[in-house]
Protein backbone atom coordinates (compact mmCIF):
# COMPACT_ATOMS: atom_id res chain seq x y z
CA UNK A 1 0.00 0.00 0.00
CA UNK A 2 1.38 3.40 -0.93
CA UNK A 3 2.10 5.91 1.80
CA UNK A 4 -0.25 8.87 2.25
CA UNK A 5 1.16 11.94 0.51
CA UNK A 6 0.77 15.52 1.69
CA UNK A 7 -1.71 16.16 -1.12
CA UNK A 8 -3.91 13.40 0.31
CA UNK A 9 -4.02 15.20 3.63
CA UNK A 10 -4.76 18.63 2.21
CA UNK A 11 -8.12 17.80 0.69
CA UNK A 12 -11.40 19.70 0.93
CA UNK A 13 -12.75 19.74 4.45
CA UNK A 14 -16.01 18.24 3.21
CA UNK A 15 -14.27 15.11 1.94
CA UNK A 16 -11.12 14.78 4.05
CA UNK A 17 -12.90 12.89 6.82
CA UNK A 18 -13.78 10.22 4.26
CA UNK A 19 -10.15 9.72 3.22
CA UNK A 20 -8.28 7.03 5.10
CA UNK A 21 -4.95 7.59 6.84
CA UNK A 22 -3.50 4.34 8.10
CA UNK A 23 -1.71 4.65 11.43
CA UNK A 24 1.73 3.52 10.30
CA UNK A 25 5.31 4.25 11.23
CA UNK A 26 5.74 6.20 7.98
CA UNK A 27 2.74 8.40 8.75
CA UNK A 28 4.17 9.18 12.19
CA UNK A 29 7.66 9.81 10.82
CA UNK A 30 6.22 12.36 8.39
CA UNK A 31 3.99 13.82 11.13
CA UNK A 32 1.01 13.55 8.79
CA UNK A 33 -1.53 13.33 11.61
CA UNK A 34 -0.48 16.80 12.75
CA UNK A 35 -0.72 18.12 9.18
CA UNK A 36 -4.20 16.66 8.83
CA UNK A 37 -5.32 18.33 12.06
CA UNK A 38 -3.82 21.66 11.04
CA UNK A 39 -5.70 21.61 7.73
CA UNK A 40 -9.06 20.10 8.71
CA UNK A 41 -9.36 21.10 12.38
CA UNK A 42 -7.32 24.31 12.77
CA UNK A 43 -9.30 25.19 15.89
CA UNK A 44 -7.96 22.17 17.78
CA UNK A 45 -5.00 23.05 20.00
CA UNK A 46 -2.01 20.81 19.31
CA UNK A 47 1.16 20.33 21.30
CA UNK A 48 4.12 21.93 19.56
CA UNK A 49 7.22 19.99 18.55
CA UNK A 50 9.08 21.59 21.45
CA UNK A 51 6.35 20.69 23.92
CA UNK A 52 6.50 17.06 22.85
CA UNK A 53 10.31 17.01 23.14
CA UNK A 54 10.14 18.61 26.58
CA UNK A 55 7.58 16.04 27.71
CA UNK A 56 9.78 13.17 26.55
CA UNK A 57 12.82 14.65 28.30
CA UNK A 58 10.84 15.16 31.50
CA UNK A 59 9.70 11.53 31.50
CA UNK A 60 13.23 10.25 30.92
CA UNK A 61 14.71 12.62 33.50
CA UNK A 62 12.22 11.49 36.15
CA UNK A 63 12.68 7.75 35.68
CA UNK A 64 12.35 5.89 39.00
CA UNK A 65 15.52 4.74 40.77
CA UNK A 66 16.88 1.55 39.27
CA UNK A 67 15.50 2.20 35.78
CA UNK A 68 18.31 2.18 33.21
CA UNK A 69 17.25 4.36 30.29
CA UNK A 70 20.15 2.94 28.26
CA UNK A 71 18.25 -0.37 28.23
CA UNK A 72 15.16 1.33 26.85
CA UNK A 73 11.71 2.14 28.23
CA UNK A 74 8.69 -0.07 28.77
CA UNK A 75 5.36 1.28 27.50
CA UNK A 76 2.10 -0.02 28.91
CA UNK A 77 -0.10 -0.99 25.95
CA UNK A 78 -3.81 -1.36 26.69
CA UNK A 79 -5.41 -0.47 23.33
CA UNK A 80 -4.08 0.02 19.81
CA UNK A 81 -0.45 -0.02 20.98
CA UNK A 82 -0.95 -3.75 21.54
CA UNK A 83 -1.80 -4.54 17.94
CA UNK A 84 -0.15 -1.64 16.12
CA UNK A 85 2.77 -0.13 18.08
CA UNK A 86 4.48 1.47 15.01
CA UNK A 87 7.81 1.57 16.87
CA UNK A 88 10.66 -0.83 17.51
CA UNK A 89 9.79 -3.34 20.23
CA UNK A 90 12.57 -5.47 21.72
CA UNK A 91 10.54 -7.34 24.33
CA UNK A 92 6.90 -8.00 25.28
CA UNK A 93 5.31 -9.20 28.52
CA UNK A 94 1.68 -9.55 29.46
CA UNK A 95 1.15 -7.58 32.62
CA UNK A 96 -1.29 -6.03 35.04
CA UNK A 97 -1.46 -2.42 36.15
CA UNK A 98 -3.07 -1.63 39.49
CA UNK A 99 -4.67 1.73 40.21
CA UNK A 100 -6.12 2.34 36.74
CA UNK A 101 -8.74 0.71 34.56
CA UNK A 102 -9.38 0.76 30.82
CA UNK A 103 -12.49 2.78 29.85
CA UNK A 104 -14.08 4.42 26.82
CA UNK A 105 -14.06 7.89 28.33
CA UNK A 106 -12.40 9.95 25.60
CA UNK A 107 -14.78 11.41 23.02
CA UNK A 108 -13.54 11.70 19.45
CA UNK A 109 -14.58 14.40 17.01
CA UNK A 110 -11.58 13.55 14.81
CA UNK A 111 -9.30 10.57 14.22
CA UNK A 112 -11.83 7.74 14.57
CA UNK A 113 -14.68 10.22 14.67
CA UNK A 114 -15.93 13.48 13.18
CA UNK A 115 -18.23 16.21 14.53
CA UNK A 116 -21.03 14.49 12.59
CA UNK A 117 -20.07 10.93 13.58
CA UNK A 118 -18.35 11.20 16.97
CA UNK A 119 -16.72 8.18 18.52
CA UNK A 120 -14.93 7.04 21.66
CA UNK A 121 -11.35 6.05 22.50
CA UNK A 122 -9.96 4.07 25.39
CA UNK A 123 -8.04 5.76 28.17
CA UNK A 124 -6.74 4.77 31.58
CA UNK A 125 -8.95 6.18 34.32
CA UNK A 126 -8.20 6.04 38.06
CA UNK A 127 -9.30 3.01 40.05
CA UNK A 128 -9.31 -0.75 39.67
CA UNK A 129 -6.77 -2.57 37.53
CA UNK A 130 -6.03 -3.30 33.89
CA UNK A 131 -4.38 -6.16 32.01
CA UNK A 132 -2.25 -5.26 29.01
CA UNK A 133 1.19 -5.65 27.49
CA UNK A 134 4.52 -4.16 28.52
CA UNK A 135 6.45 -3.21 25.37
CA UNK A 136 10.16 -2.48 25.75
CA UNK A 137 11.33 0.17 23.31
CA UNK A 138 15.10 -0.45 23.01
CA UNK A 139 17.66 2.07 24.18
CA UNK A 140 19.14 2.54 20.72
CA UNK A 141 17.56 5.62 19.14
CA UNK A 142 15.19 5.80 22.12
CA UNK A 143 14.26 9.47 21.73
CA UNK A 144 13.51 8.97 18.03
CA UNK A 145 11.20 6.05 18.81
CA UNK A 146 9.48 7.87 21.68
CA UNK A 147 8.93 10.89 19.42
CA UNK A 148 6.76 8.68 17.21
CA UNK A 149 4.81 7.49 20.25
CA UNK A 150 4.34 11.05 21.53
CA UNK A 151 3.14 12.25 18.10
CA UNK A 152 0.49 9.56 18.32
CA UNK A 153 -0.55 9.71 21.97
CA UNK A 154 0.24 13.25 23.08
CA UNK A 155 -0.60 15.46 20.10
CA UNK A 156 -3.77 16.96 21.61
CA UNK A 157 -2.82 16.63 25.27
CA UNK A 158 -5.70 14.25 26.08
CA UNK A 159 -3.29 11.91 27.87
CA UNK A 160 -0.59 12.36 30.49
CA UNK A 161 2.51 10.14 30.55
CA UNK A 162 3.13 8.58 33.96
CA UNK A 163 5.68 6.15 35.38
CA UNK A 164 3.79 3.15 36.75
CA UNK A 165 4.71 -0.22 38.27
CA UNK A 166 3.61 -3.23 36.23
CA UNK A 167 3.19 -6.80 37.49
CA UNK A 168 4.59 -9.15 34.83
CA UNK A 169 5.59 -12.78 34.42
CA UNK A 170 9.22 -11.74 34.95
CA UNK A 171 8.50 -9.72 38.08
CA UNK A 172 7.59 -6.09 38.68
CA UNK A 173 8.89 -3.55 36.16
CA UNK A 174 8.56 0.18 35.73
CA UNK A 175 6.92 1.47 32.60
CA UNK A 176 5.26 4.54 31.12
CA UNK A 177 1.49 4.65 30.73
CA UNK A 178 -0.62 7.26 29.00
CA UNK A 179 -3.43 8.04 31.45
CA UNK A 180 -6.40 10.32 30.91
CA UNK A 181 -6.00 14.06 31.39
CA UNK A 182 -9.16 14.78 33.44
CA UNK A 183 -9.02 18.47 32.52
CA UNK A 184 -9.09 17.88 28.77
CA UNK A 185 -12.30 18.95 27.04
CA UNK A 186 -12.64 15.54 25.33
CA UNK A 187 -12.74 13.67 28.64
CA UNK A 188 -16.35 12.71 29.34
CA UNK A 189 -15.99 10.34 32.29
CA UNK A 190 -17.83 7.08 32.74
CA UNK A 191 -20.77 6.76 30.34
CA UNK A 192 -23.73 4.39 30.26
CA UNK A 193 -23.31 1.25 28.18
CA UNK A 194 -26.09 2.52 25.90
CA UNK A 195 -24.15 5.71 25.11
CA UNK A 196 -20.86 3.85 24.66
CA UNK A 197 -22.40 1.28 22.31
CA UNK A 198 -24.03 3.99 20.20
CA UNK A 199 -20.79 5.94 19.78
CA UNK A 200 -18.73 2.82 19.09
CA UNK A 201 -21.26 1.68 16.51
CA UNK A 202 -21.37 4.98 14.60
CA UNK A 203 -17.95 6.55 15.22
CA UNK A 204 -15.86 6.74 12.07
CA UNK A 205 -13.20 9.13 10.82
CA UNK A 206 -9.98 9.50 8.89
CA UNK A 207 -8.19 6.85 11.01
CA UNK A 208 -10.97 4.28 10.68
CA UNK A 209 -13.94 3.19 12.76
CA UNK A 210 -14.36 2.79 16.49
CA UNK A 211 -15.87 -0.64 15.89
CA UNK A 212 -12.65 -1.73 14.17
CA UNK A 213 -10.66 -0.35 17.11
CA UNK A 214 -12.82 -2.30 19.58
CA UNK A 215 -12.66 -5.53 17.56
CA UNK A 216 -8.88 -5.34 17.16
CA UNK A 217 -8.36 -4.63 20.86
CA UNK A 218 -10.60 -7.48 22.02
CA UNK A 219 -9.11 -9.84 19.44
CA UNK A 220 -5.52 -9.18 20.44
CA UNK A 221 -6.34 -9.41 24.15
CA UNK A 222 -7.94 -12.81 23.48
CA UNK A 223 -4.86 -13.93 21.55
CA UNK A 224 -2.76 -13.07 24.59
CA UNK A 225 -5.08 -14.95 26.93
CA UNK A 226 -6.48 -11.75 28.43
CA UNK A 227 -10.22 -11.38 29.03
CA UNK A 228 -11.80 -7.97 29.46
CA UNK A 229 -15.43 -8.80 30.10
CA UNK A 230 -16.74 -5.27 29.71
CA UNK A 231 -15.04 -4.85 26.33
CA UNK A 232 -16.41 -8.24 25.27
CA UNK A 233 -19.91 -7.23 26.36
CA UNK A 234 -19.62 -3.95 24.46
CA UNK A 235 -18.38 -5.81 21.38
CA UNK A 236 -21.42 -8.11 21.43
CA UNK A 237 -23.77 -5.16 21.86
CA UNK A 238 -22.17 -3.20 19.04
CA UNK A 239 -22.47 -6.20 16.73
CA UNK A 240 -26.16 -6.82 17.56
Amino acid sequence: MSEPQPSDICADEDTSAEKSIAMTREVLEQDLIRRHFEHVYPEVALKSHQELRSSIHHVLDTAPPGVSISDGVYLFAYGSLIWNPCVEVAERHTCRLYGYHRDFCLKLDHGRGTPETPGLMLALAPGGSCHGVALRVPGDNLERELTLVWRREMLTGAYRPRWIKLKTDVGPIWGVAFVINPHHDRYIGRQSDETVVHLLRTGRGVLGSCREYLDNTVGDLHALGIRDRRLESLQRAVAD
